[in-house]
């Protein structure tokens, strides 16, 4: 698993999106515009996309804490 992309945003308020993150998960399979939130207390966590009102998909806990750390590594080296 490794970042293709990290596209930073300007940050408006808690809970929005610093940045989106596009993953390389396997050979055969990519993700694109995942959202990384960066929570009121600091804490960052990496959200798919939404269909509508609903997620595209979801991660467990250590898949979504290893996305996450890759995640922010990417965004702290965007410029």
């Amino acid at each position: 698993m490794r970042v293709l992309y990290c596209h930073r945003l300007p940050v408006a308020k808690p809970r929005d999106a610093v940045a989106f993150v596009d993953f390389q998960m396997t050979d055969d399979l990519r993700l694109y515009g995942l959202r990384l939130i960066r929570h009121p207390d600091g804490r960052f966590m990496i959200y798919s996309p939404q269909c509508g009102q609903r997620q595209a998909a979801s991660f467990g806990k250590p898949l979504a804490e290893q996305m996450t750390a890759l995640a922010i590594e990417a965004y702290e080296a965007a410029v």
